[in-house]
Parts: structure tokens; sequence; C-alpha cells
């Protein structure tokens, strides 16, 4: 699919509290993506609607995946201009984003990317807070549609702005997971640990 650049798609332009990063911008290291990729496969492509700079999306890419990649504001990458939230049709198959994760964005990004890929037959993968598993207003989301595979990441670091200086005591001490929803499974959740290190030696 070819998407056409939008300047502005009228999307809200939320101000954001300075312990915050601008549009909740937190980039994800590579070596978390090719962990993913390297025990998780996706048919057909995939659509990353929170591209920021391309660092999943690359990743995606470099693997041989045909990727759509939007965002709601321009980091340099990708289609900017897009909210995910106020899209009425899925862009791919398969959805693989770190979602914003302040003011309740994630819990709508998960539950929009869901009723995308009901729609498409395709699966969802999001790197969440691993606190954010746990949590009553979201027990009977979880419960209701379980994700298929949680991977434990070992060590994962989402920077401000990808800027360790810029890194707060909170920051460091998150913790993520890969959350992975897939629309056949059926049962319950598995739980598997995944380390990141034998990735972050690539270039």
């Amino acid at each position: 699919m070819t998407l056409q650049a939008h300047a502005d798609f009228g999307y809200f332009r939320p101000r954001f509290p300075e312990r915050r990063a601008p549009f909740e911008f937190y980039p994800t290291p590579p070596a978390a993506i090719r962990a993913l990729l390297s025990v998780e496969a996706f048919a057909g492509d995939i659509w990353e609607p929170a591209c920021g700079d391309g660092a999943i999306s690359c990743e995606l890419v470099r693997a041989g995946y045909d990727v759509i990649a939007t965002d709601i504001t321009d980091w340099g990458y990708g289609h900017p201009g897009y909210d995910f939230l106020q899209l009425d049709k899925p862009f791919a198959r398969n959805i693989v984003t770190n979602p914003p994760y302040g003011f309740g964005l994630a819990d709508r990004f998960v539950s929009k990317a869901l009723a995308f890929t009901a729609r498409t037959g395709g699966r969802v993968a999001m790197l969440l807070n691993i606190a954010s598993l746990c949590h009553p207003k979201r027990h009977e989301s979880f419960v209701r549609q379980p994700p298929a595979v949680i991977y434990a990441l070992d060590e994962c670091v989402c920077f401000p702005l990808g800027d360790p200086a810029r890194a707060t005591a909170h920051t460091l001490k998150h913790r993520y997971a890969w959350v992975i929803w897939d629309h056949a499974h059926a049962g319950d959740t598995a739980l598997r640990w995944l380390s990141t290190s034998p990735f972050t030696a690539h270039a």
C-alpha cells in the first residue's frame, strides 16, 4: 500500500508534561525487535502505526517484511500525520509496535489493533511495560481476549527521545515484554523468557 504523507491530519496535539517525552517518543532498542523476530514470524505485511524514527520498521524490513510505517507526527521516517486511533481501516494484515503509554494510549492502541486484525486475520505484537499486565482495569480485557504469548525481556530500555541522557531513575526501572495476540489462538497464554543480549552486537 502506498500512503500519501499528511502535513496536517487533524489529529489531537496533546500537551505533554515535562516528565514525559513529546508524543510519547521512546524508541525501541533494535535488539528488542531482533529478539522477537528470532522466535516469531508474521504471515503477510506489517503495519507499524507508531513508527517514530523507524527503530522497529527498519528491523522488520531487514528481516524481509513489507512494512507500512506511520506516526502521528514526523520523526523523519515513514508517513507522518496518521493518528492510529482515528483511522477507520487497517493498512496491513499485522500490527507490530511499541505504543505510546501515557494518558491511557497503550490500552487504546491494543484495543484498536485487535479490532483491525480481527478484520484482516493478522496478529498483533505490542511492546508493553510488564507492570501493565497487572492492573485491575485491564484484568477483564486480558481474560476476555488473552494474548497467545508473552515474552518477558531480560533487558530493554526505551530512552526518552532515544537519548540516554534524558533517562530518569523511573525510566531505568521499567521492564518490558512483547505481548502477542493471535485471533486463532485458543487456550491459556504462554509465558516465555527472551534475552536481547544475543542481538545487541548487530549493526
